[in-house]
């Protein structure tokens, strides 16, 4: 009889471990993403083009935090100017890392026809960086 009550508490006690150490208490809850203007700096890629090429800019922008990573290029109106922008995101936790360095991106444009080109993205809240491209 002694042993079958010491074998029934051993039984209970290693259930209870076991569904006491697989509860989900300890999953990390989805962290969202916040997304915001990142004003360009400079652009820098090739003067001149032919039609049907596709053409390459390195794109440099500045983040609120170090934190902040390129999410995507969007187009934005200011005024009656059309022109690009890039969007950064940001983590919702805090940012540790308060100084940002500068953040690169490469933006990839094709002509389809002969003539000069204006590539606009947005360098404040109400002007562009513009870089103009003769294709050939």
């Amino acid at each position: 009889m002694k042993r079958f009550r010491l074998k029934s508490v051993l039984v209970v006690l290693f259930l209870s471990t076991v569904l006491i150490s697989c509860s989900n208490d300890d999953d990390k809850a989805e962290t969202t993403v916040k997304t915001k203007t990142a004003f360009v700096t400079e652009i820098k890629g090739p003067a001149t083009g032919k039609v049907n090429d596709e053409l390459s800019y390195d794109v440099t922008f500045t983040v609120e935090n170090a934190c902040g990573e390129f999410d995507k290029i969007a187009e934005t109106t200011i005024g009656e100017a059309k022109g690009l922008q890039v969007i950064a995101k940001y983590p919702s936790e805090v940012c540790t890392q308060q100084i940002p360095d500068p953040k690169k991106t490469v933006y990839k444009f094709k002509a389809t026809a002969k003539g000069t080109v204006e590539i606009k993205f947005r360098k404040s809240e109400t002007e562009f960086l513009t870089q103009k491209v003769v294709i050939e």
